[in-house]
């Protein structure tokens, strides 16, 4: 990794220049990840639209009420959620530059979400077990798609968190570590506030059809 100079403009702000002079301004990359997270929300937008949409289109069918078993669903939830403030005691450890407290909370963020996938893939392999896969209606594909798209997300952070816990136990809490778990963090609350979404809009309500 190309180490960094750090340099101060005009007005004050500072500039960090790699040994290739190429500039590094301090919030570059938190920027660039707000920008990536907004186009995963157009993304996710859309999937929400196409189930609001397809949501009905049971082609006789089983409908949300049959298959959804909200208590299975209410321990996901709660499962994703506290991981949330597991990473939240990452960033607090980050903050008291704790390397070993940032690793053993991003480990316990990871198991979380790791059984958060556990449950979810589950719930889809009971659901095409019973027959009622994707591509039983529009309903079960927009479900699968939505479902399946932060099932995704969620699974490349637990991969992200493995690789960031390497990262810090070999190199410390550098300033770019620091700038991974914070973009992290974004990425990782990002899925909590989708999944709210999705428990309310596609299981709760679903469950009233």
């Amino acid at each position: 990794m190309a180490e960094s100079i750090a340099l101060t403009r005009e007005d004050g702000a500072p500039v960090f220049l790699d040994t290739q002079g190429r500039h590094h301004p301090e919030n570059g990359t938190l920027l660039g990840f707000w920008i990536y997270l907004l186009s995963d929300l157009m993304i996710f937008g859309c999937l929400f639209a196409t189930f609001g949409v397809l949501g009905r289109s049971f082609a006789a069918g089983p409908s949300g009420a049959d298959l959804f078993d909200l208590k299975l669903v209410a321990v996901n939830t709660a499962v994703l959620l506290v991981s949330s403030i597991t990473y939240g005691f990452a960033m607090i450890a980050m903050q008291a530059r704790n390397k070993r407290g940032v690793i053993a909370w991003l480990i316990v963020t990871g198991l979380l979400g790791a059984t958060f996938l556990a449950i979810e893939l589950y719930e889809f392999h009971h659901f095409i077990h019973i027959g009622a896969g994707p591509q039983r209606s529009a309903f079960l594909s927009s479900f699968f798609a939505l479902v399946g798209t932060h099932g995704l997300h969620v699974f490349f952070g637990v991969i992200w968190l493995i690789v960031l816990c390497l990262q810090v136990r070999k190199h410390g809490l550098t300033r770019a570590n620091t700038r991974r778990v914070a973009c992290l963090s974004m990425f990782w609350h990002f899925l909590d506030v989708v999944w709210i979404g999705v428990f309310t809009f596609v299981y709760l309500m679903g469950s009233l059809r």
